[in-house]
């Protein structure tokens, strides 16, 4: 059985999607995926939306601005693996104890690829009682160009991901400030797909999320390395040793979960993030827009971790 499966952009986070695919845990699981691109991250659910998209990975945010954009929007989140924010805060100089008020009265280069670092961060500074409109806020910059003016000075602290993160740490040219993860559980990535589309293919979906579950368990099993390994040819400009740290500094911090279910604390964090940022009205309630039902059949059957040799890596 054949799945065409989309992914938003590449990202070093989105790990145990690609190693499912270099590891042949989908094969295994009798499944055929097909990956494509989706042509920007904003067009992410259009392929879902004509059907020449089976799944996509993303996050939960693109199911609820795109069912509250639409009335008749069906997409439903149906297996987690990113279940913490993987972006970072860092500065040109170290700092230590921070807290988010030192954000304030320095220049901050937000995200402008995708909304959701930003609409977590500024909620995180409404958590801590600080107004995000008074934060000094660089956009419209991609992530490298942000990290080179980090680099030149120009800006005193920005937001990214990795391998941005690890780069900078190497050169000595930025130190973190801040790893969003710390927060607990945010939502931020998980299969999902048109519910209509998930019965038609309801066995595939089932697989294809025994595959990610058995894949989920390897990446906690081994160490950033052998993830890097597995997945460098994804991100081939990235150098291996960067990549390892980079995939090590995750696991380190938990962003990858050990099971794929969508707890309702996660999505109901990003949910109040977006609300509070401006970028949805009211989010569709959990039980709408989140079906568990494959997951939790998944974790009942307790498939076997994938085994690989290292050589084989």
């Amino acid at each position: 059985m054949r799945i065409v499966l989309q992914e938003t952009l590449r990202a070093v986070f989105y790990a145990p999607f690609y190693a499912a695919l270099a590891l042949d845990a989908y094969g295994e699981e009798g499944v055929e995926v097909h990956l494509v691109t989706a042509p920007t991250p904003a067009q992410a659910a259009q392929g879902l939306a004509d059907g020449s998209v089976d799944v996509g990975w993303g996050g939960p945010m693109r199911v609820m601005l795109t069912n509250e954009k639409d009335p008749a929007g069906d997409l439903v989140c149906f297996c987690e693996v990113v279940t913490r924010d993987p972006f970072f805060l860092l500065g040109g100089t170290p700092c230590a104890h921070f807290k988010l008020a030192h954000l304030m009265g320095r220049r901050v280069a937000i995200v402008s690829e995708v909304p959701t670092p930003w609409m977590c961060l500024q909620e995180d500074l409404r958590q801590a009682g600080l107004d995000p409109a008074k934060l000094d806020r660089v956009t419209g910059r991609s992530m490298p160009q942000n990290a080179a003016l980090l680099r030149g000075g120009d800006i005193e602290v920005v937001q990214l991901f990795q391998p941005f993160v690890e780069e900078l740490v190497e050169d000595g040219a930025g130190h973190i400030w801040y790893a969003a993860a710390a927060r607990g559980a945010t939502s931020y990535t998980c299969l999902y797909a048109r519910r209509s589309r998930l019965a038609e293919r309801r066995d595939a979906c089932h697989r294809m999320v025994r595959a990610l579950y058995r894949t989920l368990r390897w990446v906690h099993a081994v160490t950033g390395g052998e993830i890097a390994a597995a997945i460098a040819s994804y991100f081939p400009d990235v150098p291996r040793q960067r990549l390892a740290n980079a995939l090590e500094r995750y696991k380190a911090l938990g962003i990858w979960g050990r099971d794929p279910i969508l707890p309702q604390a996660g999505y109901e964090r990003l949910r109040a993030s977006l609300r509070s940022g401006g970028l949805i009205e009211r989010g569709a309630p959990y039980d709408a827009a989140v079906d568990n039902a494959l997951a939790e059949r998944v974790i009942s059957e307790d498939p076997p971790v994938l085994v690989r040799p290292s050589g084989l890596l």
